[in-house]
């Protein structure tokens, strides 16, 4: 690799270009592509949201109450959620039905516990 290079110097006999060969030319745009790449998806796996089965979207979209989807996904009873979110088991029960509905302290302390934006269940 550095043996192909030519070095072409300028007036202070400093180096001033490289030539080298075409292939080597290609190789390196090729790699520099593909640090590119791997720079990109580690930069999307930092701050990319997290994705949901299509279950979940299916069960949201045809309108089913968000918290009880993102509850159940979660694996979390009504009593694991009201513990986690500081509430009664029977206050989730009610949100999730559309009984009642939460002050937007409690709904973000349940979001928080689903680990969800606060939009997602409201």
């Amino acid at each position: 690799m550095a043996d192909t290079a030519q070095i072409i110097r300028d007036a202070d006999g400093k180096p001033a270009f490289a030539v080298l060969p075409y292939d080597e030319y290609e190789r390196l745009l090729d790699a520099a592509d593909e640090a590119a790449a791997g720079r990109a998806y580690d930069v999307y796996e930092a701050t990319s949201p997290e994705t949901f089965p299509d279950d979940v979207a299916g069960r949201l979209i045809s309108g089913e109450a968000a918290m009880r989807v993102f509850r159940e996904y979660r694996g979390l009873t009504q009593k694991q959620l009201a513990e986690a979110a500081g509430i009664n088991q029977v206050y989730v029960s009610q949100i999730e039905s559309g009984a009642r509905s939460g002050s937007v302290d409690v709904m973000k302390r349940i979001a928080d516990a689903l680990r969800v934006d606060l939009d997602a269940i409201v």
